[in-house]
């Protein structure tokens, strides 16, 4: 998390479960990622991060993971949809750097 500290960026998760349950998930994982809730799915929705997704071979409704980097402006400057961990957090910082420069 430093490095994303020392470019000036805040990192938040979100995710329809509840404050309770993200508590338990943050203190379990040693996370350092203050976790938003959206329980009723309206956050997750709108920026198109929870729907329809394929799991074990079915269709089911859920959080589809993924990463938006938002300027100091305010403004939407890059989307990672159906994100995978590893190498992740390198792709952001670079995109991060990038848009420093």
């Amino acid at each position: 998390m430093k490095h994303f500290e020392k470019l000036g960026a805040v990192v938040l998760g979100i995710s329809p479960d509840s404050v309770a349950a993200q508590k338990k998930f943050e203190e379990k994982h040693k996370l350092g990622v203050p976790l938003l809730s959206d329980e009723d799915k309206s956050v997750t929705t709108a920026y198109g991060c929870y729907g329809e997704k394929k799991m074990y071979g079915r269709t089911v409704q859920g959080i589809i993971r993924s990463t938006y980097l938002i300027d100091p402006q305010g403004k939407l400057a890059k989307i990672w949809s159906k994100v995978r961990v590893e190498g992740h957090a390198e792709k952001v910082l670079e995109a991060l750097r990038a848009a420093k420069s």
